[in-house]
């Protein structure tokens, strides 16, 4: 009950372009067409080109949905009036969407994007394992320190650049996972496993910081003013929002919020790893049982030569 009256006050509240943001919204429009046709009917273009599955294009274009719904839809205005709401938007983001699109990218699509030289060399730098973990797992925690996390929100171009870079490393994290092209991956079966272990302790501070602190941690979701200052990232520009709307919007107590945002943080986290461990482990698996019947096959030949 009480979410369709905090929706009810957001409809009547704020405009159709601040909770659906068209422009974001046009762009992932134009991302998913454009995937399509480059999947689909001008595929020939790509050398060694191939059919692709539906399931993994239906990966890509849930990716490239939650990434509109985390930056563009409502979750993204919700998200600066309920801590909570900010962190189901981080991990869904940078948890979910990247290995969902990685997954979802051919590797006859991407193959002559990494064939030129600086773009090669940019990804083996930034996705070579220890890199990637620290880059991502870094950037992550640092920005849930209190006074960098209330500086971003209300300084709108430092949170957007942060944003890319954060998009960028969570790309570079998953891709040693998950990556779709043969010649780039090279982490074994055991090797990724590590990697999602050590992944999962390096994400646990930031969590830990926000479920067990003892006090309000941002200043953005306690401070009427700093929250309406923050809320000016959402809106169109010009666009005054009140610090007295600041007590219509908080169906949860400051505390329980914050305690709610790193649980549901933590949640996210454990089942997107665990379900890239399965994946792993599937492929792991399937990839040792064709090296076996390969060997049976090449004993079996040798057999008969004799």
């Amino acid at each position: 009950m009480e979410v369709f009256l905090m929706w009810e006050q957001l409809t009547s509240t704020f405009s159709f372009a601040a909770l659906w943001s068209p422009v974001i919204l046009a762009i992932a429009i134009i991302i998913a067409g454009l995937y399509l046709l480059l999947t689909g009917p001008l595929k020939s273009k790509f050398k060694n080109s191939a059919p692709f599955p539906v399931y993994k294009k239906l990966f890509f274009l849930i990716g490239v949905f939650i990434f509109y719904i985390g930056f563009g839809g409502p979750l993204s205005l919700m998200g600066h009036l309920l801590l909570s709401i900010h962190m189901t938007e981080m991990a869904l983001v940078y948890l979910i969407a990247p290995p969902l699109m990685i997954v979802g990218t051919p590797a006859w699509l991407i193959r002559p994007l990494l064939n030129i030289t600086i773009v090669h060399k940019l990804v083996k730098f930034f996705t070579f394992p220890i890199i990637s973990l620290l880059l991502f797992n870094g950037l992550f925690s640092f920005y849930h320190i209190p006074e960098i996390f209330d500086y971003l929100m209300v300084n709108y171009t430092a949170q957007d650049i942060y944003k890319v870079a954060l998009v960028i490393s969570a790309f570079a994290m998953w891709w040693p996972l998950v990556c779709p092209v043969p010649e780039y991956d090279t982490l074994s079966g055991v090797k990724k496993l590590g990697y999602i272990f050590a992944d999962g302790v390096l994400l646990t501070p930031a969590c830990a910081l926000i479920i067990f602190a003892t006090t309000p941690l941002y200043a953005t979701y306690t401070d009427p003013t700093v929250w309406a200052n923050a809320m000016g990232y959402c809106v169109p520009n010009g666009t005054i929002v009140s610090p007295a709307l600041f007590d219509q919007f908080k169906p949860l107590g400051i505390m329980e919020d914050q305690q709610l945002g790193g649980i549901i943080m933590k949640i996210i986290q454990e089942l997107s790893y665990g379900t890239a461990l399965g994946y792993i482990f599937f492929q792991w698996a399937r990839t040792e049982r064709q090296k076996d019947d390969e060997e049976l096959q090449s004993a079996e030949f040798r057999l008969n030569e004799i």
